[in-house]
């Protein structure tokens, strides 16, 4: 069962909004033994929860407001960068899911591999790798959008590598299933704090050769990313 659906019949209310949400759509948080305020993700933690949207701006405004402590009534600490924390937190339990995907066989490195499970309507995601070159990720971009697949590309292919254990990860691809659904639970969440993909993406659209819109008649197995001079991606 995934996370979204895990919490998709709870709703808790906002501490800032005092909006009644459900609970992926917000961060746990509880009162540490030192009166501190600690971000609860995974939403384990003994003691009375504090909710707050999934966000950089509602948890700056909690914590500036002291609406943790009026919660919990009590005086709670909430550092200056508790929205950073939970940022990296989200980040790392991202990167986390894609290394669990690749190791249960639902993860799909490498351009031709990722363009033929895109193509075959099995891709719930396509992760690009921030500092990938534009030609191989326009052309998945572009088929990604055809297919209405997801795309996400808040990460390195430093980040990606060492996630996945793989030397030079630029282009992945999470296929449909339990595990794409935990993955998209964790990542919508990110997007309250970062764009999914750099607005510029946008334009890096190329449709690839045989695909709609492409004006070619068939594809090269050649890795764009390789043949223009960018890094390259891992088959």
């Amino acid at each position: 069962m995934s996370l979204r659906d895990a919490t998709s019949d709870r709703e808790r209310r906002d501490l800032v909004t005092h909006q009644v949400m459900d609970e992926s759509c917000l961060i746990r948080f509880v009162a540490g033994p030192d009166g501190s305020v600690a971000p609860d993700l995974g939403r384990k933690l003994p003691g009375r929860g504090m909710w707050v949207a999934a966000d950089r701006q509602s948890i700056e405004t909690a914590a500036r407001k002291g609406l943790f402590s009026r919660s919990a009534k009590t005086k709670l600490s909430a550092a200056a960068d508790l929205a950073n924390t939970v940022e990296n937190l989200l980040v790392r339990r991202c990167l986390d899911q894609l290394g669990l995907a690749r190791r249960e066989g639902v993860l799909i490195s490498g351009f031709e591999k990722s363009a033929a499970a895109i193509r075959s309507g099995k891709a719930a995601w396509l992760v690009e790798a921030t500092d990938g070159a534009a030609d191989g990720r326009g052309k998945l971009l572009a088929l990604a959008r055809h297919q209405t697949t997801k795309v996400c590309g808040v990460f390195s292919a430093d980040d990606l590598s060492l996630a996945l254990g793989l030397e030079n990860a630029i282009h992945v691809v999470l296929l449909k299933g339990g595990r794409a659904d935990r993955w998209t639970s964790e990542v919508e969440r990110l997007a309250g704090f970062r764009p999914l993909r750099p607005p510029e993406w946008d334009q890096d659209y190329r449709p690839a050769a045989g695909d709609p819109g492409s004006g070619a008649g068939g594809g090269s197995d050649e890795d764009p990313d390789l043949a223009f001079g960018g890094r390259g991606s891992v088959s």
